[in-house]
């Protein structure tokens, strides 16, 4: 209840700040007035984090401890809500967010502005990752780029008649896989939705799947909500959805990069993914430090040491994603890693659509009145209770 709570002030709280005031130009954000964090010149001797799976393992995290000083002690989050609500708590001094997080704790006051001078790897991050609407405000930096991801159409293909090469295969999916689509329990999968009918229904006008005008919004939920009886899962879980894969449960979806490694490794050759025709979202998290971070010193050692490029080559690895330190690809264990991962191919990013929190002032930069992620949660609660 309380995780609940914090969420739906936050979102109240986006809402209030995307609209600003008047004379603020369309698709303008004005964040609240959080002073720059800075470090001191000592380390406080930890830092509390909240992270993904597989951000903060051992393997990396005891090294950094022993180079700094700095003991880690990390909170993993099941979803973004969780991580939001997390740090609301003020119990937290880093968080890697994603992008359908990383707005809404910027509009709350919860992450403050850093100082990439203070980061050494920061100059060596991929240009195509900084300055976006997901980890900036108004060429700010709120974080340090950590990897991304897309989200890819994965299926059976013993057991999926034709290969799918559209979105259309989840949302209008063949009879045969009816009860066994799999779909991503977050609101922001409404964007697979319109990403979809961008190109399905171009007289809908859509140009950006996060930036959702009410007519656009209600033919994208009306799709969801048609989808809703050939779902098997909405999962929220890596672990459950690959065991889905792996039992037949799940037969085509949305999935990420994580889940098609441990199906290889468990050797279920006949699962495999595509790059919808359509283009696909996908997410980019950053590291960000808690405006009230109570270790500040600490947490910028931290933000140096993960976006390092071996570390983030290591991290990256092992979580089955593209690093975001443009080093990073020299240092991996497998010197095919990132051309598998498309790391250093930039076109392959370019029909990627990375998650970013909606808001009521659309993120297109146009006009027009877009619905909040407020009403995103509400459309996708009710979707799946169809």
């Amino acid at each position: 209840m309380a995780r609940l709570s914090a969420a739906v002030a936050c979102l109240a709280l986006l809402a209030s700040c995307s609209d600003g005031p008047a004379t603020t130009p369309p698709g303008a954000f004005i964040p609240p007035p959080i002073p720059m964090v800075e470090p001191g010149a000592q380390g406080e001797g930890e830092v509390n984090l909240v992270v993904w799976a597989g951000y903060a393992e051992k393997s990396w995290t005891d090294p950094f401890t022993k180079t700094t000083g700095c003991k880690v002690n990390a909170m993993v989050a099941g979803s973004s809500d969780e991580m939001v609500a997390d740090v609301k708590s003020g119990q937290y001094d880093v968080v890697s967010a994603s992008g359908d997080a990383s707005l809404r704790l910027i509009a709350s006051g919860d992450v403050a502005p850093i100082d990439v001078g203070k980061v050494p790897s920061y100059a060596q991050i991929y240009p195509s990752l900084k300055n976006k609407s997901w980890n900036s405000v108004a060429g700010v930096p709120y974080g340090v780029p950590h990897g991304r991801g897309a989200n890819v159409l994965v299926y059976n293909k013993d057991k999926v008649k034709s290969p799918p090469t559209s979105l259309g295969a989840v949302f209008d999916p063949d009879p045969t896989v009816a009860g066994h689509v799999t779909v991503y329990d977050s609101p922001i999968s409404i964007a697979d939705a319109a990403l979809y009918l961008m190109h399905d229904q171009p007289g809908l006008g859509i140009k950006n799947p996060y930036a959702l005008d009410r007519p656009q919004f209600d033919a994208a939920v009306a799709l969801l909500t048609k989808q809703q009886p050939a779902v098997g899962s909405y999962w929220s879980d890596t672990a459950a959805q690959q065991a889905d894969f792996e039992k037949g449960g799940d037969l085509i979806g949305t999935s990420w990069q994580v889940v098609l490694n441990g199906l290889a490794h468990d050797n279920h050759k006949e699962i495999t993914s595509i790059k919808p025709v359509e283009g696909v979202t996908g997410w980019s998290d950053t590291w960000m430090i808690a405006a009230g971070a109570k270790n500040p010193t600490c947490a910028y050692k931290w933000l140096d040491y993960i976006t390092s490029p071996a570390v983030n080559a290591k991290v990256a690895e092992f979580f089955g994603e593209a690093p975001a330190n443009s080093q990073a690809c020299a240092k991996t264990t497998d010197p095919g890693f990132c051309a598998t991962y498309h790391a250093d191919e930039e076109a392959y990013w370019d029909n990627v659509w990375y998650w970013t929190t909606p808001t009521t002032r659309c993120l297109d930069g146009s006009d027009r009145t877009c619905v909040p992620y407020s009403e995103w949660v509400t459309a996708w609660n009710r979707i799946k209770q169809k």
